[in-house]
């Protein structure tokens, strides 16, 4: 198979690099950050990418969106990493096919991690039953999705204030309130709907907790 490696860890990348070949793999591309990791598979059209979550330049989950989009453009994708980034995790496991999520520290065999890239190749869904186990938590207590920020805004909502009101307690612009409230509405899947009939529903999931 063509493989595309994107790890910022330099040991690692040349670590997966050697074993993806040493069973019979070609490695088109490892590079260590999503900008380029997006440009090697477009250009290439590898059989599968393999990913970490957190690169450069934020350290977040520059990887695992990159992932999202690579999906969405039809390319199996295979998010190695030692954390689960919960909200794009979901995301990626929408797609229900082609996708794979394994932890970094839970590989016992080498061979295992093989299996893995040639299942998500062949069109399989490989996820670690720890990856199942935080999606399905995320999925029972719905603000685990929010941000700390965004809780902070739904607390506002649920004290009634309107948004020039949140604006003016956070020191942000009405334009950045309306952006979180947008994403909370979003997060705690709630319909489209008026908005004050989605705020209700947002405080109400907020004082079940």
């Amino acid at each position: 198979m063509r493989v595309v490696i994107a790890e910022d860890a330099v040991l690692l990348r040349e670590g997966l690099v050697g074993l993806l070949e040493r069973f019979g793999h070609e490695v088109v591309a490892a590079v260590g950050d999503a900008e380029a990791l997006t440009e090697a598979a477009t250009a290439h059209r590898p059989d599968i990418v393999v990913t970490d979550v957190r690169m450069p330049p934020g350290f977040t989950d520059e990887g695992l969106r990159a992932a999202i989009r690579l999906r969405a453009d039809g390319l199996p994708v295979l998010v190695l990493s030692q954390y689960v980034e919960q909200t794009y995790a979901a995301e990626l496991m929408d797609a229900g096919e082609g996708v794979g999520y394994l932890l970094k520290d839970r590989i016992g065999e080498v061979t295992e991690f093989v299996d893995a890239v040639n299942r998500v190749a062949r069109g399989g869904m490989v996820v670690d039953t720890e990856v199942v186990r935080q999606l399905l938590g995320r999925r029972r207590d719905p603000l685990r999705r929010l941000t700390p920020r965004e809780l902070e805004v739904l607390g506002l909502i649920a004290e009634g204030r309107s948004n020039a009101s949140i604006a003016r307690e956070l020191v942000v612009t009405e334009a950045a309130v309306a952006k979180h409230i947008a994403n909370i509405f979003a997060k705690l899947d709630l319909p489209p709907a008026a908005d004050g009939h989605r705020r209700v529903l947002a405080v109400l999931a907020y004082l079940r907790t």
